[in-house]
């Protein structure tokens, strides 16, 4: 007795959803590639796609498994950020999609994926992947307008690449409706994303000041010195105990400068002080 096409479609969902399961576990590190942040005179801007925020519990990537957007020129862009895509539905039908799942699992072992027509026929191209994403703010002079996502794919024919703009909206998700093609195997689009916003924390008045980033670098530079000092007279000169100190001497002599420093510093102080107040000494006639 043949299996009943309902039962297909539960192990295909049971086998999209353990493929799924696989690359979030494998490649959870890859969220760390979705955070950003910079400091913008007394403000730090922190975002953090992938983390949830009211209303959507997994940031901005899709709760879908991904993104989808058609172009002018009759192309599909299927995307995912901050992870690769899955599907349960609406999966790409195309030719050449073996470095993104194969026929089978088509776009599941990728982030972006793009179809063509070619002689008429619709023919995939990988043009992007979780470890080649990098992030930064669309306009630095302005943070609050958003962050750009790219990702790309370098391979012997063609350098294809993504870059979705993920523009600061805290009414909700709106888009992304629009494909610009650039150049052979480069695509642009955007969408709108609370997740776009930055969390803006004021460090006005924190910090040490020039004066303690000054100090604090003397003491490394004053404790590598010293580090450096000990590890090669213990390794190389074979001294031992306390003698094992670069420059001993000096440092146990350095008390002793100091006060006659002072000392000297101080007496100049008092003779000057005596000839002001001599010079005005009553004149006997």
């Amino acid at each position: 007795m043949k299996p009943a096409a309902g039962e297909y479609r539960r192990w295909a969902f049971c086998l999209a959803l353990a493929v799924y399961v696989l690359n979030r576990l494998s490649l959870n590190s890859a969220f760390g590639q979705c955070e950003l942040g910079f400091t913008d005179r007394n403000n730090l801007y922190n975002y953090t796609l992938a983390s949830p925020i009211p209303n959507f519990p997994h940031g901005v990537l899709s709760e879908d498994g991904f993104y989808r957007v058609s172009g002018a020129n009759g192309s599909i862009l299927w995307f995912q950020l901050c992870d690769s895509m899955i599907f349960n539905h609406d999966q790409p039908r195309c030719f050449g999609c073996l470095d993104c799942g194969g026929p089978s699992h088509c776009g599941m072992a990728c982030s972006a994926l793009v179809v063509n027509k070619i002689e008429g026929y619709p023919v995939c191209s990988s043009i992007g992947y979780i470890s080649s994403m990098t992030i930064d703010v669309v306009d630095k002079k302005n943070p609050h307008t958003g962050v750009s996502i790219r990702m790309s794919n370098i391979g012997s024919q063609l350098n294809c690449s993504l870059t979705v703009s993920v523009l600061c909206d805290l009414d909700g998700l709106q888009g992304p409706d629009r494909l610009e093609t650039v150049g052979t195997c480069g695509y642009v689009t955007s969408l709108r994303h609370p997740s776009g916003c930055a969390k803006i924390i004021s460090i006005k008045g924190n910090g040490f000041g020039w004066f303690g980033s000054l100090m604090i670098i003397i003491v490394c530079v004053f404790g590598a010195y010293l580090l450096a000092g000990i590890v090669y007279r213990s390794y190389f000169l074979r001294i031992r105990g306390i003698n094992v100190i670069p420059n001993l001497e000096f440092w146990g002599s350095l008390p002793h400068r100091i006060q006659g420093l002072f000392t000297y510093v101080l007496q100049k102080y008092r003779g000057h002080t005596e000839s002001y107040t001599s010079s005005y000494s009553p004149v006997d006639f």
